[in-house]
């Protein structure tokens, strides 16, 4: 006779992610539904939302809201509660990017991906964390490779993704006597349309190319997400993908020397062959941010 498989642990716990309409939080989205988590789905592209929840097995609601106003969130929160019940877990995933020189960039544009980034990741944090105190539960911040080793022509993405890192340090910090648990997600290139859309743009093709072959790698954004979900089903305080990212820890102190000497070099031959120029916001994901604060 075989023993009934015990339930999972993430079954029927309600789980938000943010910036879930793609990417990243479409993927992860997915495998926390493949592991029986109630889902909260939060975005801005409605349609795309829509259709995504509707394609998951288990309950799932979504929510088209932006991650940077305080009173939407929060009522948002309210809503998840009733429709869902309290909050087990966040993953504050949503983010966009732009790229170009800093000196003629557009300065809207440059704090809005800051504003995203990490005033979104904040204002998530606030908005959730009375149901989070209340299951001691788990948030797990979004962040990058940029947050240890910053790159030319991505000022604001990889200033927003120091920020988040510093924030869930300091989250973590003040919340770990209350029982819950904050991590940290350090991803490298993920094949999402963001980067698809970068790799259009000839300068950031070319930075990309010149990085050492296994941090020019491209993943799939579903072999991201199963780690990303292992570490919301562990309470992981950290999360690199690929796992060699943990290494960069030590040494990071080195990567910025290291970034400007390379660049140093490779820049001037850039310029002779294309003209730096800015790329605007960067992806789908980007450019439904802009028509979304267009709209309202």
């Amino acid at each position: 006779m075989r023993t009934p498989r015990p339930a999972h642990p993430l079954s029927g716990r309600t789980v938000v992610v943010t910036g879930a309409a793609r990417g990243v939080g479409e993927a992860v989205a997915r495998a926390l539904d493949a592991r029986g988590a109630h889902l909260a789905l939060l975005g801005l592209e409605g349609p795309r939302l829509r259709t995504v929840t509707g394609s998951l097995r288990g309950e799932a609601a979504c929510w088209e809201v932006d991650v940077t106003d305080d009173e939407a969130m929060a009522e948002t929160a309210r809503e998840v509660r009733a429709r869902l019940g309290p909050v087990s877990a966040v993953v504050a995933n949503a983010g966009i990017a732009e790229g170009g020189p800093f000196a003629d960039s557009d300065p809207a544009l440059w704090r809005r991906v800051v504003e995203v980034n990490l005033i979104g990741s904040a204002t998530t944090a606030r908005c959730f964390l009375p149901d989070v105190l209340r299951t001691r539960g788990y948030y797990l911040q979004v962040a990058s490779l940029a947050a240890m080793g910053a790159s030319p022509f991505m000022s604001a993405y990889c200033a927003s993704k120091a920020g988040v890192e510093s924030f869930a340090h300091a989250l973590r910090a003040e919340l770990a006597h209350r029982g819950v648990a904050v991590g940290i997600a350090y991803l490298n290139w993920t094949d999402t349309d963001m980067i698809r859309d970068a790799d259009r743009h000839t300068v950031l093709r070319e930075l990309r190319a010149h990085m050492p072959p296994p941090a020019r790698k491209v993943y799939p954004a579903a072999q991201v997400a199963e780690h990303l979900a292992d570490a919301v089903e562990r309470r992981r305080p950290s999360v690199y993908v690929p796992a060699w990212l943990r290494a960069v820890q030590p040494v990071r102190s080195f990567l910025p020397p290291l970034v400007t000497r390379v660049a140093g070099f490779e820049l001037p031959r850039l310029e002779r062959a294309a003209a730096f120029e800015e790329t605007g916001p960067l992806g789908a994901g980007g450019r439904a941010d802009t028509a979304f604060r267009a709209a309202g």
